[in-house]
């Protein structure tokens, strides 16, 4: 994410003086309702779904997780390459690769 749409997002935030709703368990149940409310564009189809709704739940939940990351601290990069990194031990290519099987089963 830029550094504008940063700026933007906390500045939504800032002028509201919703930070103080912001707790960590707060905004980990509003991704989660986030993330429900963007499952349910496909709930009757894989296929046929409106791409302008999945657009908005997606940027609702990408709202949310910024300001998770700011609530505590933490840089997306940094923790999205950390994990990259576990993943890439849990499942190499060699056993992964074209295959949806948990890391335990492969």
């Amino acid at each position: 994410m830029n550094q504008q749409t940063i700026k933007r997002i906390r500045k939504f935030t800032e002028d509201r003086d919703w930070d103080q709703f912001h707790t960590p368990v707060n905004l980990a149940k509003s991704i989660s309702i986030e993330a429900n409310e963007l499952l349910e564009c496909f709930q009757w189809s894989d296929e046929d779904y409106n791409l302008e709704n999945v657009k908005e739940e997606l940027a609702d939940i990408l709202v949310y997780c910024r300001n998770m990351l700011d609530k505590l601290g933490l840089d997306e990069d940094e923790i999205v390459n950390a994990k990259m990194t576990k993943n890439e031990q849990k499942y190499p290519v060699e056993k992964a690769k074209g295959k949806s099987n948990k890391y335990t089963e492969l």
